[in-house]
């Protein structure tokens, strides 16, 4: 099989052939969690999606003994849901039923698409470079999943909160449609575990030389104004949620510099190695 050739003997439709298996069998990885996440119907939706928009959900408490610990109103503190969701098409929830199923089995299976990643790109990295990337599939779920975590109980608790209760008039009363809402909850969801990979996209980057940490410190500034932008978009317009939002962006970007010196400097350190040598 081409995943067996040595990899500097396998030509280029021998690659496309050898990824062509990992995407099929990541992908099955993806259609089997995603089955599972089906058949758990219950706990997907009445659990899971519609867990935010209970007021006994565990962020609305957390976040209104915070506010009024601070002395700030009550905008944080949900009572009870003033909207309904509801279904206007025929095939409405089954499509819904369909498509949560496959993002689920999508976050599930995560570890395993790294991993078949990983199995793709390692035979062309030199045997340190794979040593000292051994930990990449662990920490790469790991900052998946807390960025999951965090748009699950903080993002879509404060979208929900905000627009679920906002109207233009006393007379217009809040009906959302099915796909709407999940759509908020997979959004929110999918993007916040993509930007938690911040840290993981910079250590690739600066290996293979598109970006330093002088590159990053000089455009600080420029990150700080685009966190507030993203947190602005995605989040009600309040400053309080908005500071909510970005802290822990900020924190990734500035984890993000130290990795990026920690790179830099094992290059240059291996490039004066090779010279010496010569």
């Amino acid at each position: 099989m081409a995943g067996k050739k040595n990899v500097n003997e396998m030509s280029f439709l021998d690659h496309l052939e050898d990824l062509r298996w990992h995407l099929i069998r990541a992908t099955l990885a993806v259609m089997i969690a995603a089955v599972v996440a089906f058949l758990a119907k219950g706990f997907i939706f009445d659990t899971l999606i519609f867990g935010p928009t209970k007021p006994s959900f565990f962020t609305y408490d957390i976040l209104c003994k915070i506010s009024n610990y601070l002395g700030l109103d009550d905008s944080f503190c949900f009572n009870e849901a003033a909207f309904e969701i509801q279904s206007r098409t025929m095939a409405g929830q089954f499509s819904a039923h369909i498509w949560t199923a496959i993002t689920a089995g999508f976050i599930i299976a995560f570890p395993y698409i790294l991993y078949e990643l990983w199995r793709f790109i390692s035979p062309g990295m030199h045997p340190s470079e794979r040593k000292n990337s051994r930990g990449f599939i662990m920490i790469s779920s790991v900052l998946f999943f807390l960025g999951v975590l965090f748009g699950y109980y903080i993002i879509c608790p404060l979208s929900i909160n905000f627009l679920g209760t906002y109207q233009v008039s006393s007379l217009v009363h809040n009906d959302f449609d099915l796909s709407s809402y999940i759509s908020l909850i997979r959004s929110s969801v999918i993007a916040c575990g993509i930007i938690f990979e911040l840290p993981i996209i910079i250590y690739f980057l600066a290996k293979v030389g598109i970006i330093t940490p002088d590159f990053l410190k000089k455009y600080r500034k420029f990150a700080l104004v685009i966190v507030l932008i993203v947190s602005a978009v995605i989040t009600p317009p309040d400053i309080a949620s908005q500071v909510i939002v970005a802290i822990p962006v900020l924190i990734l970007y500035e984890v993000s510099i130290v990795i990026a010196k920690f790179v830099t400097r094992k290059e240059r350190s291996k490039s004066k190695a090779i010279k010496n040598v010569r």
